[in-house]
């Protein structure tokens, strides 16, 4: 018999399988990227109705970094929906050719509100009010990876704590 024994293949197995119904769970869900914001007005009126923060993502097209922030940390943060009630989720693109629409209602080019934040490095997390203000500690680039959820759930709470006053977030 192999060391482990049966039991151990088992897990193995069973393991497979839990990865799978994961998977199938993600897929069902649809979500395979963070929804690129078009209209921050819209969103901001989205969050104030709902008591939310906004976190937003400023990324590049060709920015690994991002890549792995997007994969791994913030889908995952979408397709769970414990976070549904805590904060809303958008990127921005800023090598995008798309317009957007800011705080304030008017056109403006990705890179331009990128400038307006001081975002110089992708990938760079912020934390907005309703109104378009940063209200936690803003994440640069992609540090260590093996905590870099629990700074994400630190700069929501954060946020949700200055939004809700001192009252403990969930």
């Amino acid at each position: 018999m192999r060391p482990g024994g049966a039991g151990a293949w088992r897990r193995c197995v069973a393991c497979l399988l839990l990865c799978l119904v994961g998977f199938g769970t993600a897929h069902a869900a649809g979500v395979t990227a963070v929804p690129r914001v078009q209209d921050l007005q819209a969103l901001g009126r989205e969050a104030r109705a709902r008591g939310l923060p906004i976190l937003l993502a400023f990324m590049a097209s060709d920015c690994a970094y991002c890549e792995t922030v997007e994969e791994d940390f913030l889908v995952p943060m979408l397709i769970s929906g414990d976070y549904d009630d805590r904060v809303l989720i958008r990127k921005v693109v800023i090598d995008g050719n798309a317009w957007l629409r800011d705080f304030d209602g008017r056109r403006i080019d990705p890179e331009d509100l990128a400038r307006r934040y001081g975002v110089r490095m992708t990938p760079t997390l912020l934390f907005l009010d309703p109104g378009g203000r940063e209200i936690a500690e803003r994440m640069v680039g992609l540090t260590t990876p093996d905590f870099y959820g629990g700074y994400i759930d630190a700069g929501i709470a954060q946020a949700r704590r200055h939004l809700h006053g001192s009252q403990p977030s969930s």
